[in-house]
């Protein structure tokens, strides 16, 4: 931990410091992750009024398993 604060402290006495693109891409990269994992959480619940209604027949069911990959395989 003390390496990382002399390091630090040496970085700054010197007046270098983490250039502003850098910052900018990661934080419109968080914000693009954030949105495109609240669309997609959002899109995975069923669709309003679809809530008590049956899976259709082409969408497959997949069952959960308990220990899924423990065991023997399945034929």
């Amino acid at each position: 931990m003390n390496l990382l604060m002399q390091i630090a402290a040496e970085a700054a006495a010197k007046g270098s410091h983490f250039p502003l693109a850098f910052t900018l891409v990661y934080v419109v990269g968080f914000i693009a992750a954030v949105t495109i994992g609240s669309i997609a959480w959002y899109n995975s619940k069923r669709p309003a009024g679809w809530e008590s209604k049956e899976r259709p027949d082409f969408v497959p069911k997949v069952e959960k398993e308990e220990t899924p990959g423990v065991g023997e395989p399945k034929s």
